[in-house]
Order: C-alpha cells, then sequence, then structure tokens
C-alpha cells in the first residue's frame, strides 16, 4: 500500500514538473495488409526510350497502372509487393509520418528495363515525401532518399530540392563518402558536392534471390540508413529548397516506394513511432 502511495505520488510530481512517462516505441503498425495496395496510391511518369528520355512530357499519372507496375503476387508462400521497373514511378502511403522506425524486406526479380538493363538493379525507398507528384524526373515526390542498389544500398540521394548534412570526405574520383569521423557537407543538388552520398564500406547486401532487412530511424531533423543490421550512414539537418531558395527543415510526409527500371519484390512493410533514436546507432 505504501509503495503504491509513493508511486502515485511520484508520478504526480513527475506531471507537475512536465514529464510526462511513456514507451520509447509504439506498436508496430503494418502498411501493407498482405491482400492488395489499399493506403497507397501509385503514380507513374512518363514512357522513356532506352536512354532514359522522356518520350513525351504526358505522365501515365495518379491511380492510373494499365501495366500492372505495382501488384500483389505470392512468393515464398506469402504475397508481396511486386514492383516490375518497366516505368519509372512509385506507390506513396496515402499518410504521413515522422519520429519512426520503418522496417521491410526487399529482394531483387529477374528483369531490368530502359537505360538500366544488364546494368545493377535499381530502387528505393523515398522518405519524408512531399508536395507534387512527378517533381523528380517527372516520377517522384521531393523527398530523402534510401537508395536501394545492388552493391550500393543504403546510399542517400536528394530528390526534387531534398537535401542533407551528412559526414563525409571527398575520394579522389570526386565523389563523396560517408564517413563519422568525416567533415559535415551539405549534400544536395545546387550544392558543390551534388545531392548523391556513398555509403561506407563493403556493401551489406545478401546474395541476390535472398531476403534483405532495411531499416530506417528517423527522429526531428536526422535519420539512419541500416542494411541487414549494418548502419550504413547517419544523416542530420534534414531539410529541403526551391532552387537553393526558401531553406526549411524536410522532417515528415509519405513514404514511396521507387520502380526504376528494375524488378523488386517487398515484404513484411512495418512502422512505429519512437522519441529517440537509439543511442547504440549513432
Amino acid at each position: 500500500m505504501r509503495f503504491i502511495k509513493f508511486l502515485f505520488s511520484a508520478i504526480s510530481f513527475m506531471l507537475i514538473l512536465g514529464f510526462v512517462p511513456f514507451k520509447q516505441k509504439t506498436q508496430w503498425q503494418s502498411l501493407f495488409n498482405g491482400k492488395d495496395l489499399s493506403g497507397w496510391d501509385s503514380y507513374i511518369g512518363p514512357d522513356q526510350d532506352d536512354k532514359g528520355n522522356p518520350i513525351n512530357n504526358i505522365p501515365i499519372g495518379l491511380n492510373n497502372d494499365p501495366r500492372h507496375v505495382f501488384s500483389i503476387v505470392k512468393v515464398d508462400g506469402e504475397n508481396v509487393i511486386r514492383v516490375s521497373g518497366e516505368n519509372w514511378g512509385a506507390i506513396a502511403t496515402n499518410k504521413e509520418f515522422e519520429n519512426y522506425h520503418l522496417q521491410l524486406q526487399y529482394k531483387w526479380g529477374t528483369l531490368t528495363w530502359g537505360q538500366k538493363r544488364g546494368r545493377n538493379k535499381d530502387s528505393g525507398l523515398l522518405y519524408h515525401s512531399t508536395g507534387q507528384y512527378g517533381a523528380d524526373y517527372g516520377a517522384w515526390m521531393r523527398s530523402h532518399e534510401f537508395q536501394i542498389e545492388q552493391t550500393n544500398s543504403g546510399e542517400y540521394w536528394g530528390v526534387a530540392g531534398g537535401m542533407a548534412d551528412i559526414p563525409a570526405y571527398k575520394k579522389t574520383d570526386g565523389n563523396f563518402e560517408y564517413n563519422p569521423s568525416g567533415t559535415m557537407y551539405t549534400f544536395a543538388e545546387e550544392s558543390p558536392q551534388g545531392r548523391h552520398c556513398m555509403k561506407r564500406g563493403a556493401d551489406a547486401e545478401n546474395p541476390t534471390g535472398e531476403w534483405n532487412t532495411l531499416d530506417l530511424y528517423c527522429h526531428g531533423d536526422t535519420s539512419i540508413h541500416m542494411i541487414n543490421g549494418k548502419v550504413m550512414m547517419v544523416l542530420y539537418h534534414l531539410k529541403q529548397s526551391d532552387k537553393g531558395h526558401n531553406l526549411s527543415a524536410l522532417t515528415k510526409g509519405k513514404i514511396q516506394l521507387q520502380s526504376e527500371g528494375a524488378e523488386i519484390l517487398y515484404r513484411h512493410v512495418k512502422i512505429q513511432g519512437i522519441n529517440k533514436l537509439p543511442a547504440e546507432l549513432l
């Protein structure tokens, strides 16, 4: 009885001082119901030639998918999301998210298309997506890209004005590679560094044909990219600009899964809220 009174008094005292006890994480929420693409919108850009140039400037558009670029198929005994890669575009969540841990599994199919034919298979997770559909290459919303590409998964691209500060060093070939002890550079389309930062170290993907686990942590203006339990990079001061103007934070938005010239499968797509980043990953 005395303990209960003490506990009640302690909680009341914390509330008076403005402290609210809460859990680090909320329950996982599935973003894929295992049946269809409810909760997602599709957007497909203009048809392209084999060099990646638009054949015309007319997008196939919103929730119009005549070639079934995005579909549900059964793989390894369960329904998964198939992205054929035939056209450039994405599916995007109806809802916006912030301060979360997102986890999904992906593995590569066999098909490649257009300018990506015969090259490393390419896709991407675009987070904090906002603004108009088709803002980048006629296919994607403004966002931060968690690159999903054979040998390069975990890298960063700023999409349609998305930008981030990343510690890195400049390689002899002029590219920039993430290094937690490196100089802090701003990666954006208008910056001297450009909008792409390479991951550090060896590829963390499993052999082609096996499932990979992707983890994305976002809290405030910081994010962490992980592949198969390995931190690929930590990004700071996530923000956006309109051709170098109207600089502002970009810390929440929709989630897009790209179609970018390669067949890829996604499963176990889920998200949970967090109130801080795991200290052991920073």
